[in-house]
């Protein structure tokens, strides 16, 4: 019992410290003022929730995470270990854990925590607990998320369900207005449809999504940003559906929205991205010419924010191709991957998982053509790469070696393979001139 309270008060130690101390940098004098050194806890509280609010509306949660835990041992400072306001800063804890992949086993800890202390703390003087209320709102919704993430199915709806039910009693007993009332709604509906969507049960989540949305509508407007991730996600369910043209709608809605906004090029670029699957995925002829328009328009956007050798450009270029092969241009497609090959070999390195599918794809395309030398040739590069890259046991290098192994016994291979020079070369024509690791350039492809 002693050594539990002696680790209990350690681990409150070490929260106080690195609430009131100064994260270590570079060795350089202080040039903050003695006032902003020596402020109250509670001025220091306020301080950190400013800074934890302003890194997580920028989407900088690594930033907002050390704010975070500051926030908790300075929150314990200021009101006890017993007060509801030490329970919402845990919550607020796990809430930036959700936002960090890998984490959410880390905001479950922490929900179980503000729940610990809330069926423990003291209720405020003047009885108006209606700040307690939301806080519990927050901490089943929290909790629900962290479940979800887990794919702890049942307890995330048991958790989601009591946030929906005690919001919708705040409503009736007036201690919240119905603007308050559809923002909770829209974020616990889309935690719902989240959670059979993670289930596979799109039609169960699409009415989820359905009235996410309207809630976002009716308490954010048509026109806003919080639409479009929703208009995505129902999308996905209607997909999954076979409803392509309601997908297609959902993101040509969420891609007007985004371009109202005055989005930079990536972002406009990632939207039309959006656009562009979906209408490919659907498999139609008559939405080819959607696809095709959307792929170019986000390439374009792409090419003039950061040229064509990104990652990005290359990675949708790729998509494109593929676009083109399956609609019939298959000439189009082999020309661009010809192209890029450079490019992916400046930017992902020469032994690389693009570098071989490139191959692999340019293969395929000459053994279409009739093209056995030249499909022989690019499929053993191919299978080099991949064998380096996965072993020779991978499925993906024994499909490759097969192929290379049937295009082998073709008579006109055969042929070039038993006329090839079997003379051993000079030692100085047969070591490779260094370069930079992964910086190699491609041969001329046929």
């Amino acid at each position: 019992m002693q050594e539990a309270q002696e680790i209990h008060i350690s681990n409150h130690l070490d929260e106080v410290v690195a609430a009131v101390s100064v994260v270590p940098g570079k060795k350089t004098p202080s040039k903050l003022p003695q006032t902003l050194l020596f402020q109250p806890p509670r001025e220091k509280l306020h301080l950190c929730e400013e800074k934890a609010r302003s890194y997580s509306s920028g989407h900088q949660y690594k930033q907002a995470i050390p704010e975070l835990v500051r926030c908790v041992a300075l929150t314990r400072i200021c009101y006890g270990d017993c007060h509801w306001k030490l329970a919402e800063a845990y919550v607020n804890l796990a809430q930036g854990y959700l936002q960090l992949k890998g984490l959410a086993r880390q905001a479950k800890q922490h929900t179980e925590k503000a729940k610990e202390i809330l069926a423990h703390s003291i209720e405020p003087p003047d009885n108006d607990n209606t700040d307690v209320f939301r806080c519990s709102i927050e901490l089943f919704h929290t909790a629900g998320r962290a479940s979800l993430s887990l794919q702890k199915f049942k307890e995330a709806a048991e958790n989601l369900t009591k946030a929906a039910r005690l919001s919708k009693e705040l409503l009736q007993c007036g201690r919240i207005v119905e603007e308050e009332w559809m923002e909770i709604q829209a974020r616990v509906k889309l935690s719902f449809a989240r959670l059979y969507q993670g289930q596979k049960k799109s039609k169960e989540a699409l009415p989820h999504y359905q009235e996410a949305l309207e809630y976002t509508e009716m308490s954010k407007g048509e026109k806003s940003l919080e639409c479009v991730p929703i208009l995505r996600e129902l999308a996905g369910a209607e997909q999954a559906l076979k409803r392509h043209d309601a997908a297609i709608n959902h993101l040509l809605q969420a891609h007007l929205i985004v371009l109202s906004g005055e989005p930079s090029e990536e972002e406009a670029a990632a939207s039309a991205h959006w656009v562009a699957r979906a209408a490919m995925a659907s498999g139609r002829p008559e939405d080819h010419d959607m696809a095709e328009q959307h792929f170019r328009k986000s390439l374009d956007k792409l090419k003039d924010a950061e040229g064509t050798g990104k990652a990005k450009f290359l990675s949708i270029q790729d998509e494109y191709c593929h676009f083109l092969q399956v609609s019939g241009q298959e000439e189009r497609a082999t020309a661009i991957l010809r192209e890029s090959l450079e490019a992916k070999v400046g930017v992902f390195g020469d032994l690389s998982p693009e570098v071989a599918e490139t191959y692999r794809l340019l293969g395929e395309a000459d053994l279409a053509q009739g093209n056995l030398g030249g499909a022989h040739k690019k499929l053993g590069k191919c299978l080099q790469i991949q064998t380096l890259l996965y072993g020779a046991q991978d499925k993906r290098t024994l499909a490759t070696q097969q192929s290379v192994d049937v295009l082998a016994k073709a008579p006109d291979v055969a042929g070039k393979l038993r006329q090839a020079p079997r003379a051993r070369p000079a030692f100085c024509a047969s070591v490779a001139q260094p370069s930079a690791l992964g910086k190699a350039r491609p041969q001329a492809v046929d």
